[in-house]
């Protein structure tokens, strides 16, 4: 399945229909568009939209069509979660069959209660393992399986973060890779999706270096290929906060960057440790986008995230995402 043999590298990026591209969804097109073709490798879209209840209506439509009209153009067909959930049940059962998985009654608020450690920069709380050895006589419902882990210590080289060494029975514990309801999760969805696009290359954002070693830990188990990482520089508010879903919208639909894409485009080139010259912005985005492919470098990029200098994005409210629904 995996069609990694005769593409040296191949790059992806897998935004959600649960909302418009805001800058931030933007740089991490533009940052893994760049990193992919500068090798003259593949570049994929993927709908990750296995969350069916937080999805927009158009939604999905509208991402492809903001990402073409930045100039982004990608290779071959879209791939969609949704149709890969008879791999991700493959991969359970290669897992359980290890004897790795195990059942867990435990809910979000059992593990709150039970857990003393800080939540990871993902917002998971460390499982302290108490279904680990059995359910106990009266559980009420199976609200996730999950999957043991060791006391090893995960390594990887980041392109833009060196050397990250993370101990997930520290950080996390046994991580869920299925709820109760069947719904398999990002971890190990994302694993999966990315070994049968024969993936090689995974650059997002930083928000998700935390992510990492659990994706690295699965890949180790089921036998897939490990990817390059490269996480890049989160864009905040003014505030330094992370921008949300609602933030700083650069949706097609909006119409919000009308005529002015290709100003965000040079923005978003500088978050990224590019020096546009000046005029390049007459350009069309394609060939705004040509001149970062052969110019850019990971190890331009910042060691900090910040404020993407953009003037032309909406910061339309959650109301008026909820018309969209």
């Amino acid at each position: 399945m995996n069609d990694n043999a005769g593409h040296q590298v191949t790059g992806r990026f897998a935004p959600s229909p649960t909302g418009a591209l805001h800058l931030g969804s933007l740089v991490a097109a533009v940052g893994s568009y760049l990193m992919a073709k500068r090798d003259g490798g593949r570049w994929l879209v993927r709908l990750d939209d296995l969350d069916v209840p937080r999805q927009l209506p158009g939604m999905a439509d509208d991402i492809l069509r903001t990402l073409e009209t930045f100039g982004l153009q990608w290779d071959g067909d879209v791939a969609r979660q949704s149709r890969n959930t008879g791999e991700y049940q493959r991969a359970f059962e290669v897992l359980r069959q290890q004897g790795l998985l195990y059942p867990c009654c435990c809910s979000r608020k059992d593990l709150a209660m039970a857990s003393s450690a800080p939540a990871a920069d993902d917002g998971s709380i460390p499982y302290v393992g108490s279904c680990r050895n059995g359910l106990p006589e009266n559980f009420a419902v199976i609200r996730s399986w999950r999957l043991l882990v060791g006391e090893g210590e995960i390594r990887f080289d980041d392109l833009r973060s060196g050397v990250v060494c993370q101990r997930l029975d520290r950080l996390c514990g046994d991580f869920a890779v299925r709820r109760g309801t069947g719904e398999f999760t990002y971890q190990l969805a994302v694993v999966v999706d990315d070994y049968l696009a024969g993936v090689t290359q995974v650059v997002r954002g930083d928000d998700l270096l935390d992510s990492t070693p659990r994706q690295i830990y699965l890949q180790r188990l089921l036998g897939y290929p490990q990817p390059e990482y490269c996480h890049l520089p989160l864009v905040t508010g003014p505030t330094g906060a992370k921008l949300s879903k609602r933030d700083h919208l650069v949706s097609h639909s909006l119409g919000s960057c009308a005529g002015r894409e290709r100003d965000l485009l040079i923005a978003v080139l500088r978050f990224l440790g590019l020096r546009p010259p000046v005029g390049l912005e007459e350009c069309p985005c394609s060939d705004i986008l040509q001149w970062g492919v052969t110019r850019f470098d990971p190890c331009m990029l910042p060691a900090q995230g910040g404020v993407c200098s953009a003037t032309c994005v909406s910061t339309e409210t959650a109301a008026s995402q909820k018309e969209a629904r």
